[in-house]
């Protein structure tokens, strides 16, 4: 028989395992929520106020910025091979920052400019869209699962005339499949400023919620325009946004960054939960 000591620990040892249980069903119930920053950075092809061609500038406000997620526009030449114009190997061992891969042009870093770079993670899909208008323009949608959760990326940069970007806009919409519940964030520079019923993003509003959250980001010496947007879908799910205003940062392109914190609901399910806890 056992004696006491032996049944008062194996007593102790049940009710860790029960309070462990019943703490993993809390969490299934209760999603945890982790938050994660979402950068847009147009680095006008690396050339800055100053109008030097500066790359390794670009990268040292990206590691400022200290995103997890970020888009890049103009990362590419526009025209030619389209080369793309940044060190990627180099931000990597800086930041650990790597960027999607997508099919296209070997040169190019991204498509149509259009560069998406994240750390700790994985990439389930990534798509590329042309989008409509008198420029060459184009988007990336890319399903990423990260430490925080999984969510969807919609990258582009939108045209200059505002008729381009109704249409352009309206393309997005139709290509996202926003009627699955993953936390969605739409990035770029949207080339818009303008809110209400004049905005030519007014039919991203059903979907994203209306653009109150907007920051200054052009020009970047004096930034009086909200041309760079972070949307995100539910609009709950943001939580602060701002330009990333540095010394470096008002240098190296004609726009500022901006940056978003995003709280994502947590992947860990039950099942897994429940598998740690009896780890």
């Amino acid at each position: 028989m056992a004696d006491k000591q032996d049944l008062d620990v194996s007593a102790d040892a049940g009710n860790r395992a029960v309070a462990e249980a019943r703490r993993a069903g809390q969490a299934a119930e209760h999603p945890r929520h982790s938050e994660i920053v979402v950068a847009s950075y147009n680095v006008h092809k690396c050339v800055g106020i100053d109008r030097r061609f500066d790359p390794g500038r670009i990268m040292e406000v990206i590691s400022e910025i200290g995103a997890d997620v970020i888009a890049l526009q103009e990362a590419d030449q526009r025209f030619g091979d389209r080369a793309g114009l940044l060190d990627l190997h180099a931000i990597e061992r800086e930041t650990g920052l790597v960027p999607v891969q997508l099919a296209g042009r070997s040169k190019s870093h991204g498509w149509h400019g259009n560069v998406v770079l994240f750390r700790k993670g994985t990439v389930t899909s990534a798509r590329q869209l042309v989008l409509p208008g008198a420029e060459p323009r184009g988007a990336v949608i890319v399903d990423l699962d990260l430490e925080a959760g999984p969510m969807r990326l919609i990258a582009a940069h939108f045209g200059l005339l505002k008729h381009s970007r109704k249409l352009q806009a309206g393309t997005l919409l139709s290509a996202a499949e926003l009627h699955s519940d993953k936390p969605t964030v739409l990035v770029g520079d949207l080339n818009e400023w303008r809110l209400g019923k004049r905005s030519s993003l007014r039919s991203l509003t059903p979907a994203f919620g209306p653009a109150h959250a907007l920051v200054p980001s052009f020009p970047s010496r004096f930034p009086v325009l909200a041309l760079d947007r972070v949307m995100v879908r539910p609009p709950s799910l943001l939580t602060d946004i701002e330009a990333h205003d540095t010394e470096l940062a008002r240098v190296a392109s004609d726009h500022l960054p901006i940056k978003a914190i995003i709280r994502l609901r947590s992947s860990l399910n039950g099942a897994d939960a429940g598998r740690s806890a009896a780890a």
